[in-house]
C-alpha cells in the first residue's frame, strides 16, 4: 500500500516528466528517444521507494505501451527496458496486467509479428517470462493471451526467442496448473515442430517444454508426443538425450494417468540405460530406481507375498554379474513385457541401423529385469533373436547375443532346448536367409547357462551337434563358425563333464574341417580339438582318436555305399585318417575294407581320385600312419589286388586317366616305402608288371613318369628275385620310354634300365639271353649321339652298370660304334671303364 509520501513523490516526478511525456508524441525520433531516456533517468535510476515506483508505473504505463509501437527500434528498445525494470521493481506488477497483456498479445500473438526486430521480440519474451515468474496465478485470467503468444513465439524464426518461449511455457505451466491444462494441448503442435530444430539448445528446451505441457495437461496427447521423444533418444547431442531422459522419468513419476502409459514410457526410459554417456546412464538408473520404488510403495498390497518371501537371486548376480534391479522395477517390466515384445520384434527389423541397435540394447535390459519370467515369452523371444543374429550390423548381433546369454542364465535348459533344438536342426523353418542364426543363439544361450543345469542335458546337445542335418547343414563360413562356437561353449561351461559327448563333439569338429574353405576355420577347429583333449585330460589328438576311432570308422561305414564325389564323408575320412597319425595303423581291419569299397572301379571316379590322393599321403609316411604297428604288410594282397591294380586297368575318359595316375602314385608310395616284403611282392609281380607296362603308354606325362618310377622301385625291391621272362618283358618297354617326348620320363626310364641291369641275378643266363642283351646294348649305344647331354651321361652310366653283366659283348659293340666315329668321347670312356674291370 502506497503511503502519502509515496504519492507526493510520485506526483512530483510525474509533474517533472510532463514535458517529456508530451515529447513522446513528437515526429522527431531523437526527441522521442531523449524523452524516454529522461523518463528512465527520473524514475528507474532514481532511488525511489517501491510504493512511489508503483504509482509512477501506473501513471506512465499507458504512455509507455503506446511507445511499443514506435517506428524507431531504439525507442521501442528503451521502452521495453523501462517497463521491464518497473515490473522487476514494483511490489504489485500484477496491477499492470490489464494493460500490459493485451499489448504483448498484440505485439507477439498475431498471425504476423508486429515487432519486426528479433532482439526486441526476445526482450518482450523475457519481459513476459518475468511477469510469469512474479505474477504466477494472477495470470490465470489472461490464459488466452498467454496461449496466443506462446503458440506464435515457440515457432519464431529466431532461435533465442524459441528458447525463451519454451522457458516461459515451462514456468507458466508450473505456476498456473489449475488453468493451464484447459488449453495445454494447443501448444503441442508448435512444440513438436520445434523439437527437431537444428540448434541443440532449442531442442533441449523444446523437449523440456513438451514434458511440462503433457505433465500439466489432461494427458490425452501422450501418444502424439511419444514418437517425437523417441526420435530425440537418437539425438547427436547428449544434452538433448539427457533432457528426454529427465522428461520420461518425470512422467513415470508424476503423470496423473501414468499407469495407462507404462508400456509406452518404460522402454523409452530403459533405452537411456544403454546410452553412450555415463552421466545419462547414471541419471536414467536413478530415475528408474525412483519409478520402481514409487510403484512398489503404491502397490505394496499386491507385492506383499513377494516382498515377504523373496526368492534367492539368480546365479548371474551371486557370481558377480552386477547389481540386481529392484523388485518394483522387475515387476513393472514383467507386467508389461507381453505388450513390449511385439514392438521390439517390429523395431529390430527397422531399416535404420540406429533403431535396430537401440532396440537390441533395450531387449537386453528387458530380459535382465524379466529374469525367469522370460520363460513364458520364450518362443517370441527366440524369433526376435533369430532375426537380430542375421543383422549385418555387428552391434546389433553383439547385443542380441548378450540377451541370449541372459536366457541361458534365467531359463531352464529343459525348456529352451525343447524350443531351440528343433530350430537348429531345421534352420530353414525359422530363418532361411541366415541358417546360422539358431546356432548362434544356441551358442550364446549355452554360454549363459551354468555347468550344473546343463549336465543332465549334455547327451541331447551333443547328439544334436553331431546330427548330419546340423554338423553338415551348410558350407557357409558363418554357419561353420557358429557350430564351432557351440562346441566351444559346451566345452567352456561343462569342461570335464563333456567326456560323455566326446565322440559327438569330435564328429562335429571333423565335419567343420571337412566343410571349411578357410584356413582360419581349420585352425579354430584344431584349437577346439585341443580343448576337447584338455577337458578329458588326454595328451593330444592321437589319444582322442584312439578312444573313438572304432566308432568313427563305423559312423562312416554306415553310409559308404552311397558316397559320391559330392559327399562330405570322403573328406571326413581324410581328416580322421590324417589327424589320427599312428592310431590309424591300429584299425587296418576296419579301414582297408572301407577303402576297398570306395575305390571299386564302378564307383564315382572323382570320389576314387580323392580316396587315392588321401591314401598316397598316408603311404608316403607309412611308418607313422598305416604301418605304425608293423602290420601293414599283412594286408599286401588286399592293397595291391583289391585297391590298386583294379584301378590301373585302362578305361576311356579323362576322369579314368586321373584315377589311374592317382593309383600309380599310391603304388609308387607302396613300392618306394618298402612297406611290403620282397618275396610277397614277387608273388604278384606278374600282374603288377603287366599293369605298369601298360601304364607306360599313358597319354599323361605324369602317369608315364610314375610308371617308370614304380618299375624302378619294383626292380630295386625285388633285386635278383625276378624270373628271366619277367625281366625280358620289362626292358623293351623301358627302352621305348627312352624315346619319350618328356625329358623327365626319358631320364627316369634310363634309371630304371640301370636298376634292371643291377637286378639280373645268377638265374639270368647271359648265354641264352644273348640276343636280348645284344639288342639292348645296340639300342643304348645309339643314344650316345643324343643331342641332350644329360641323356648321354645317363646312357653312359647305364652301360657302365651293364658292363658287369656281359662286358665282352658290350666292348665288342662299343668298338664297332667307335670305328664309325660316333660319340668317340663317350665310347672311349665306356671302353676305358670296361677294360678296367
Amino acid at each position: 500500500m502506497a503511503t502519502a509520501s509515496d504519492d507526493r513523490a510520485a506526483a512530483d516526478v510525474l509533474k517533472s516528466l510532463a514535458r517529456h511525456l508530451n515529447c513522446l508524441n513528437e515526429d522527431n525520433k531523437s526527441a522521442r528517444r531523449r524523452a524516454l531516456e529522461a523518463v528512465k533517468r527520473e524514475t528507474i535510476e532514481q532511488r525511489l521507494s517501491s510504493g512511489a515506483l508503483q504509482e509512477l508505473f501506473a501513471g506512465l504505463l499507458k504512455a509507455l505501451l503506446k511507445c511499443l509501437s514506435d517506428p524507431a527500434e531504439t525507442c521501442r528498445d528503451s521502452t521495453i527496458q523501462i517497463i521491464t525494470e518497473f515490473i522487476r521493481s514494483v511490489p504489485k506488477p500484477e496491477d499492470s496486467l490489464p494493460y500490459l497483456m493485451p499489448a504483448l498479445a498484440q505485439r507477439l500473438g498475431g498471425k504476423e509479428f508486429l515487432e519486426p526486430a528479433e532482439e526486441l521480440r526476445l526482450a518482450l519474451m523475457e519481459m513476459l517470462s518475468l511477469l510469469v515468474e512474479l505474477c504466477g496465478r494472477q495470470l490465470a485470467p489472461y490464459l488466452d493471451d498467454m496461449m496466443r503468444i506462446l503458440q506464435r513465439t515457440i515457432t519464431d524464426p529466431f532461435p533465442e526467442v524459441k528458447k525463451e518461449s519454451c522457458k516461459c511455457t515451462i514456468s507458466f505451466a508450473q505456476r498456473v496448473p489449475d488453468h493451464f491444462h484447459l488449453q495445454a494441448e494447443s501448444l503441442l503442435k508448435p512444440l513438436l515442430l520445434t523439437i527437431s530444430h537444428q540448434h541443440s539448445q532449442v531442442r533441449v528446451w523444446a523437449t523440456q517444454a513438451t514434458g511440462a505441457v503433457i505433465r500439466h495437461s489432461a494427458g490425452k496427447n501422450v501418444d502424439d508426443v511419444l514418437s517425437h521423444l523417441a526420435q530425440r533418444l537418437f539425438d547427436d547431442s547428449p544434452r538433448v538425450r539427457k533432457a528426454v531422459t529427465v522428461v520420461l522419468g518425470d512422467w513415470l513419476l508424476h503423470l496423473p494417468d501414468r499407469y495407462s502409459y507404462f508400456h509406452k514410457l518404460i522402454p523409452l526410459l530403459l533405452s537411456s540405460l544403454s546410452d553412450d554417456i555415463p552421466e545419462i546412464r547414471s541419471l536414467a538408473e536413478d530415475l528408474w530406481k525412483q519409478v520402481g520404488s514409487q510403484w512398489e510403495k503404491e502397490n505394496e498390497d499386491d507385492l506383499k507375498d513377494k516382498m515377504d518371501f523373496l526368492l534367492p537371486a539368480p546365479v548371474l548376480y551371486t557370481s558377480g554379474g552386477g547389481e540386481r534391479p529392484g523388485l518394483g522395477c522387475r515387476e513393472l517390466v514383467v507386467r508389461n513385457l507381453s505388450k513390449l515384445l511385439p514392438a521390439v520384434d517390429r523395431d529390430i527389423g527397422d531399416w535404420l541401423v540406429q533403431t535396430r541397435v537401440k532396440t537390441s540394447q533395450l531387449l537386453r535390459v528387458l530380459l535382465l529385469h524379466a529374469e525367469d519370467h522370460c520363460t513364458q515369452h520364450l518362443q517370441p523371444l527366440l524369433t526376435v533373436l533369430y532375426h537380430a543374429c542375421a543383422d549385418p550390423e555387428p552391434d546389433v548381433r553383439t547385443q542380441c547375443l548378450e540377451s541370449a546369454k541372459l536366457l541361458g542364465a534365467f531359463v531352464s535348459p529343459e525348456v529352451y532346448l525343447k524350443l531351440l533344438l528343433p530350430h537348429v536342426e531345421d534352420s530353414a523353418s525359422c530363418s532361411s536367409a541366415a541358417p546360422w542364426a539358431p546356432l548362434m543363439v544356441l551358442g550364446a544361450v549355452l554360454r549363459g547357462s551354468s555347468r550344473e543345469v546343463l549336465r543332465p542335458h549334455l547327451l541331447k546337445i551333443g547328439n544334436l551337434l553331431a546330427h548330419p542335418e546340423v554338423c553338415q547343414g551348410s558350407q557357409q563360413a558363418l554357419y561353420l563358425d557358429q557350430l564351432l562356437v557351440c562346441v566351444d561353449a559346451v566345452l567352456c561351461v561343462c569342461q570335464v563333464d563333456c567326456d560323455v559327448i566326446s565322440l559327438q563333439l569330435l564328429k562335429a569338429l571333423v565335419s567343420v574341417q571337412s566343410l571349411a574353405s578357410q584356413q582360419q576355420q581349420h585352425n579354430k577347429a584344431e584349437e577346439s580339438l585341443r580343448s576337447l583333449c584338455e577337458a578329458q585330460g588326454l595328451s593330444g589328438a592321437c589319444e582322442l582318436y584312439r578312444q573313438h576311432m572304432a566308432d568313427l570308422l563305423q559312423w562312416l561305414s554306415d553310409s559308404h555305399h552311397t558316397w559320391t564325389s559330392y559327399s562330405i564323408q570322403k573328406t571326413q575320412l581324410e581328416i580322421i585318417a590324417m589327424q589320427s597319425g599312428p592310431v590309424v595303423g591300429e584299425f587296418l581291419p576296419t579301414l582297408l575294407p572301407l577303402l576297398k569299397s570306395c575305390v571299386e572301379p564302378s564307383r564315382d571316379p572323382e570320389m576314387r581320385l580323392h580316396i587315392f590322393t588321401m591314401l598316397s599321403k598316408l603311404l608316403l609316411d607309412a611308418s607313422n600312419t598305416l604301418d605304425s604297428q608293423g602290420k601293414f604288410s599283412e594286408y599286401m594282397e588286399m592293397v595291391l589286388q583289391d585297391l590298386l591294380l583294379p584301378n590301373l586297368v585302362w578305361r576311356s575318359g579323362r576322369s579314368a586317366a586321373a584315377v589311374r595316375t592317382a593309383a600309380l602314385s599310391c603304388l609308387l608310395a607302396v613300392l618306394h616305402g618298402a612297406a611290403f616284403p620282397a618275396e610277397r611282392v614277387v608273388s604278384v609281380e606278374d600282374t603288377l608288371s603287366t599293369q605298369l607296362i601298360s601304364a607306360l603308354e599313358e597319354d599323361s606325362k605324369l602317369a608315364r613318369l610314375l610308371a617308370c618310377r614304380s618299375l624302378h622301385s619294383l626292380l630295386k625291391l625285388t633285386t635278383q628275385q625276378l624270373s628271366t621272362d619277367s625281366l625280358n618283358k620289362i626292358y623293351p618297354e623301358l627302352l621305348k620310354r627312352v624315346d619319350d617326348s618328356s625329358e623327365d620320363v626319358r631320364l627316369e626310364a634310363l634309371k630304371s634300365l640301370s636298376t634292371w641291369f643291377s637286378s639280373l641275378g645268377e638265374n639270368y643266363d647271359t648265354h641264352s639271353c644273348r640276343p636280348h642283351l645284344e639288342f639292348l646294348f645296340q639300342q643304348l649305344l645309339l643314344y650316345m649321339d643324343d643331342p641332350d647331354t644329360r641323356v648321354q651321361d645317363s646312357v653312359l652310366e647305364v652301360l657302365k652298370v651293364a658292363s658287369a653283366v656281359d662286358g665282352g659283348l658290350l666292348q665288342q659293340q662299343t668298338e664297332a660304334v667307335r670305328e664309325k666315329q660316333r660319340s668317340p668321347e663317350y665310347c672311349d670312356k665306356l671302353l676305358q671303364h670296361i677294360r678296367s674291370l
